[in-house]
C-alpha cells in the first residue's frame, strides 16, 4: 500500500510547522570538507557537494555549526553498479563523550542487489537501535531526498518526505532521548566492508575506483515552536512502509526496551495491514 499524496502533505506540514530556514543549500557557506585528501568536491558554486573513495582513503564534510533540533533535508544520488562495503551516510553527532547521533548509513550491494537504508539512534552514547530497510527505488539512478526531523517530541526519518521511521521522546519513562545536545551534521563516504554487506562476507571492489555519491539542495532548518504535535500523521501509512521494507528491527533482537513494549501495545491495538509480504531477506 503506498502513501497517498494527502497523507503525504499532511505529513509534511506536520513536519515544518515549527521550522523556520536557517540554511538554503549552499555548501560553501553552510558545510566545511573535514577529511578526504582532496576526494571531496564542492561543486557548482556551492549547489553540489561530491564524496569520493578509492582503496586508500574515503571522504566526509560536517556543517560549520551545531543545532539544537532542526530538520535536515539533502537530496543524493549513491554509487551505481558494485557498491559493495562502500557506506554513504547522512547523519547527526554530538560528536563527544556520551554522545548523541541519529543515523541514516546507505549500505551498498552487489550490482542488481538493492541498497539497505540503516538507521539507528545513540542517546547519551546508548544505542542498538537500528532498523534497515531495502529501499523501493534504485537510488542510484537519480537524486532522492533524505531527512532527519529532530525536535523535543520526536524524531522523523523521510525518504522524498515519506516517513520510514518515527522514535518518540519516551524520556518519561526512563528511555534515553537526544534532547539536551546540540549536533552537527556530518556526511561521508568510508569502507564498511568489515560489516556492511551481507555481514561482511562481501568486500569493497576497487577495479573501478574511484567511487562517487553526490549531494545537492542541502537545507537545515532550524526548530523554533513548542506546540509540535502528530495529529495529522498516518501511522497506518508508516506500518505499511516498515511492513514492506524493513528488513531488521531492534525490537526483534531479544532483548525488548521500553519503547518497543509500548509500540508493540498500540500496534496490537490496530488492525495491521494485510496485504503486505514477508519483509525482504538482506
Amino acid at each position: 500500500m503506498s502513501i497517498s499524496s494527502s497523507s503525504l502533505l499532511l505529513l509534511f506540514s506536520v513536519s515544518i510547522c515549527c521550522f523556520v530556514v536557517t540554511s538554503k543549500g549552499d555548501f560553501n557557506t553552510d558545510t566545511k570538507i573535514t577529511w578526504g585528501d582532496g576526494r571531496a568536491k564542492i561543486t557548482e558554486g556551492g549547489k553540489a557537494l561530491t564524496l569520493s573513495i578509492d582503496k586508500k582513503l574515503g571522504s566526509g564534510f560536517q556543517s560549520k555549526k551545531d543545532y539544537l533540533f532542526a530538520r535536515f533535508d539533502v537530496e543524493m544520488k549513491l554509487i551505481p553498479g558494485n557498491a559493495a562495503g562502500l557506506v554513504t551516510t547522512f547523519y547527526l553527532s554530538s560528536l563527544e563523550g556520551s554522545h548523541d547521533e541519529v543515523d541514516m548509513e546507505f549500505l551498498g550491494n552487489v550490482t542488481g542487489e538493492p541498497y539497505t537504508l540503516h538507521t539507528n539512534i545513540y542517546a547519551q552514547g546508548e544505542g542498538h537501535r537500528e532498523r534497515g530497510f531495502h529501499l523501493w527505488f534504485d537510488p542510484s539512478a537519480k537524486f532522492h531526498q533524505y531527512s532527519i526531523v529532530w525536535n523535543p517530541e520526536r524524531i522523523i526519518f523521510m525518504v522524498d518526505n515519506k516517513a520510514v521511521r518515527v522514535h518518540e521522546n519516551l524520556a518519561n519513562l526512563g528511555v534515553p532521548f537526544p534532547a539536551k545536545q546540540p549536533m552537527w551534521l556530518i556526511a561521508s563516504l568510508w569502507n564498511g566492508d568489515q560489516w556492511a554487506t551481507q555481514k561482511g562476507r562481501i568486500k569493497a571492489n576497487w577495479t573501478d575506483a574511484p567511487y562517487t555519491a553526490h549531494y545537492r539542495n542541502l537545507v537545515i532548518t532550524k526548530y523554533a515552536g513548542n506546540n509540535q504535535t502528530l495529529t495529522n500523521l498516518d501511522e497506518k501509512n508508516i506500518r505499511s512502509v516498515q511492513d514492506k521494507f524493513m528488513i531488521y528491527d531492534y525490537c526483534d533482537y531479544g532483548v525488548h526496551p521500553l519503547e518497543c513494549e509500548k509500540q508493540n501495545s498500540q500496534a496490537n491495538e490496530k488492525p495491521k495491514n494485510s496485504n503486505s509480504g514477508p519483509a525482504p531477506k538482506n
